[in-house]
């Protein structure tokens, strides 16, 4: 466990480097954060009863979003993995001392906090400052706010999982274009990035929730908002951890499938 302390270590590190990216890209989240909540309050002026979340639980779930956006979104890509796969590279990967799977699980996992920190604090402070009814709103509880660090937590695991499958099936593809964009389109979408779950219709919505994709953001956001409170929040992480420990195992077997069959020509 010591090498891959480390090797999360020398990760997270690197990943604070680029803050000239970060200060890019929080202010494109702020762009992105008023215009998603100006857009929802134009919705709600009409009769806010028709909603299923309220709209300061609405705004507090934004402006989460944008402030963790690193760590939730499959869009996010690790291109040293993918670029390794198609050129080749990998070969080195696989004489080092190191389970290649757990390897690539500490570096997405430390370069997707590593971002997260960095933009996090400045979206929060501008959150809770700008006036009502724009501002962010805090958990209703500590339990709350404890549920939510446990259901990040887990949503991080399910994340990287998620996207380990996605890279390894880059071993069998020619190129990772079409991989890339089916996955960031259909994942983000289904994890309520665009619209938060509750917004779809009934039927979908019962289907969506029993999904991969509403263990990642979905689930935190929510319970941060106090959308979500009590035995359902429990519900919602157990969820979470359940196909966390199926996407380890299937990550970890399909890793070991690929691999068998690499061929890596050159020298």
């Amino acid at each position: 466990m010591k090498k891959y302390r480390a090797l999360f270590r020398i990760r997270f590190l690197n990943a604070l480097q680029y803050r000239a990216a970060a200060v890019a890209g929080m202010a494109t989240q702020f762009a992105w954060g008023f215009m998603e909540i100006f857009a929802f309050a134009a919705f709600y002026r009409t009769n806010q009863a028709a909603f299923p979340m309220t709209f300061p639980q609405t705004v507090s779930y934004i402006w989460m979003q944008q402030a963790f956006l690193a760590l939730f979104m499959m869009w996010f890509w690790e291109n040293d993995i993918a670029d390794a796969v198609v050129s080749g590279g990998v070969a080195y990967e696989m004489v080092r001392p190191l389970d290649l799977y757990s390897r690539w699980f500490c570096q997405i996992a430390a370069n997707r906090l590593a971002r997260a920190l960095l933009r996090c604090a400045p979206i929060l402070v501008v959150a809770f400052l700008v006036p009502e009814p724009y501002r962010m709103s805090l958990p209703p509880n500590l339990s709350q706010l404890f549920l939510f660090l446990l259901s990040t937590a887990l949503s991080l695991g399910v994340v990287v999982s998620f996207s380990l499958l996605m890279y390894i099936s880059l071993f069998f593809m020619l190129s990772p274009m079409g991989v890339r964009i089916i996955v960031a389109v259909f994942s983000d979408f289904l994890a309520g990035a665009i619209i938060p779950l509750p917004f779809f219709p009934e039927s979908l919505r019962a289907l969506v929730e029993l999904l991969p994709f509403a263990a990642m953001q979905n689930m935190p956001l929510r319970i941060y908002s106090g959308h979500i409170a009590g035995a359902a929040a429990w519900q919602g992480i157990a969820l979470q951890v359940f196909w966390l420990a199926a996407l380890l195992p299937a990550g970890r077997l399909a890793m070991r499938r690929a691999l068998k069959k690499v061929i890596v020509q050159g020298g």
